[in-house]
C-alpha cells in the first residue's frame, strides 16, 4: 500500500481490476466511485469468469504463471496461497487472516496498524 500512495499524487483518478464476481464486498462495486480525494475507476466491475476467460482466450497478454501452477486469485506475496476451496476463486487469499479486500482498496481510517 505505501507504493501506491506517492504513485498515485498528482493524479485525479485510478483505474482498479477488481470485479464483482469475486464476491463479498464487491457484489455491488460501482463503475465509478470517489474515494481518499480521487475517483477510482472499476472498468470490469460488471465482467463475469467467463468475460475474463474469453479475453485472455482472444488476446495476446499472457496469463500470471501462478495461475496454471492452481492458484486462481493473485495479489501480494503474503496475502496469496493456493485456495481453500476450489470453487472459490477467492478462497486462496488472506489465508487465516481476519479480511477479505485488499488494503489497496479500503479507506485508510479503516486499514489495520502495521507495526
Amino acid at each position: 500500500m505505501r507504493p501506491l500512495e506517492p504513485a498515485l499524487e498528482g493524479f485525479d483518478a485510478w483505474i482498479t481490476g477488481r470485479k464483482r464476481f469475486h464476491g463479498m464486498g464487491r457484489a455491488n462495486l460501482p463503475i465509478f466511485e470517489f474515494s481518499e480525494g480521487r475517483y477510482k475507476v472499476n472498468p470490469l466491475a460488471n465482467w463475469t469468469q467467463e468475460d475474463v476467460t474469453e479475453w485472455f482466450a482472444t488476446s495476446d497478454v499472457p496469463r500470471h504463471p501462478l495461475v496454471a501452477d492452481g492458484y486462481p486469485s493473485i495479489g501480494c506475496w503474503p496475502c496469496t496461497a493456493r485456495p481453500a476451496d476450489p470453487n472459490d476463486v477467492r478462497s486462496g487469499r488472506w489465508a487465516g487472516q481476519n479480511k477479505e479486500e485488499c488494503g489497496l482498496h479500503v479507506k485508510r481510517n479503516e486499514r489495520p496498524r502495521v507495526f
